[in-house]
């Protein structure tokens, strides 16, 4: 006889391969529409699946947790980040949590580096001017941006995606700078040719571009305060490739408006879909809609991980990309 299948519940739609790979390993309940579920959808999943494959738009906190009952055992969240799954509160309930690290790093990177080039060189503006029929021809001083080569680049977080945006600044010809938690090894250093600041404050004084590639965490909220930025020179750029909440975007907007910043690269943002409508229609503001992971390929890839995290807790034995809070 066939031992009992997991009960799976999929909470947005995953791209067909993923989908249907699912269908053949497990009892799979996948989402109908690419819609978030609902707060008492999403409690009604976690109460009837032995495992749940939420994304970042399903905030699973300590009370839904607690409301869950018995059955869940696994959380296998498509993504790398788990800022929106009280990680505490699953450990102390018996439910693991895994996710899936690595897999968008040279998504993001790639993405981080197209939005320092956006910004710098000026891309919408010179696409807004023709697609409005208003360009009248070559000009000497007509659309001057700002070379990045030999330009100084800030790396705030130093991790798969902040070594994948360093690796491509250099090519680029891009002096590299980081802060991280943990300064890295030397050869790592030595890779990027990348110098390390202890103090996030001189190394944001000093550089002409920030890239945040830090996760959402307690400490990292809002590491980009409106003190902080004010350390910025005037003719830096900022680029979030990340999580919107580490930067205050209210200052943010000041700043920019002010032109005491001069520019930024953003694909996410504090409040999720909710973009501040100053901050948005700046002509010296790149804005994206978190696509930062968007390739068919990377999201086919994060699904096979969340695959293997699921057939690996189904044999008996941990998810190897299992997230303990000790990681956070």
């Amino acid at each position: 006889m066939a031992p009992e299948r997991l009960s799976v519940v999929v909470t947005r739609r995953l791209p067909e391969p993923v989908e249907t790979r699912m269908k053949e390993l497990f009892d799979v309940e996948l989402r109908e529409d690419d819609t978030p579920m609902s707060r008492d959808e999403l409690l009604g999943a976690m109460k009837r699946a032995d495992v749940l494959v939420p994304t970042l738009t399903d905030q699973i906190d300590q009370s839904m947790l607690a409301a869950a009952g018995g059955k869940l055992k696994l959380i296998a969240n498509y993504g790398a980040g788990v800022d929106h799954i009280d990680i505490h509160t699953a450990r102390q309930r018996g439910v693991l949590v895994s996710n899936t690290p690595g897999v968008s790093a040279d998504d993001t990177a790639d993405m981080a580096l197209a939005l320092i080039l956006a910004v710098t060189r000026r891309f919408p503006e010179g696409i807004r001017l023709m697609s409005e029929g208003k360009w009248e021809g070559w000009s000497p001083s007509g659309m001057l941006g700002h070379r990045i080569q030999g330009r100084r680049l800030g790396i705030l977080g130093m991790g798969r995606i902040g070594q994948a945006v360093a690796a491509r600044a250099k090519a680029f010809g891009m002096q590299v700078h980081y802060h991280n938690r943990k300064r890295l090894h030397a050869e790592i250093e030595e890779r990027y040719e990348a110098t390390y600041w202890e103090s996030l404050d001189q190394m944001v004084a000093r550089m002409d571009v920030l890239s945040i590639n830090c996760p959402h965490t307690p400490s990292t909220f809002h590491l980009m305060n409106a003190r902080r930025l004010k350390l910025m020179k005037p003719d830096a750029v900022i680029v979030n490739t990340s999580r919107g909440e580490v930067i205050d975007e209210n200052a943010l907007t000041r700043m920019l408006r002010a032109g005491e910043i001069s520019g930024a690269g953003l694909d996410v943002y504090e409040h999720g879909a909710e973009i501040n409508p100053r901050l948005r229609d700046l002509p010296s503001v790149v804005a994206l809609p978190h696509m930062g992971s968007a390739t068919h390929e990377g999201r086919i890839e994060m699904g096979e991980k969340v695959i293997i995290n699921i057939k690996t807790f189904a044999d008996g034995h941990r998810p190897p990309d299992q997230v303990v809070p000790g990681m956070l």
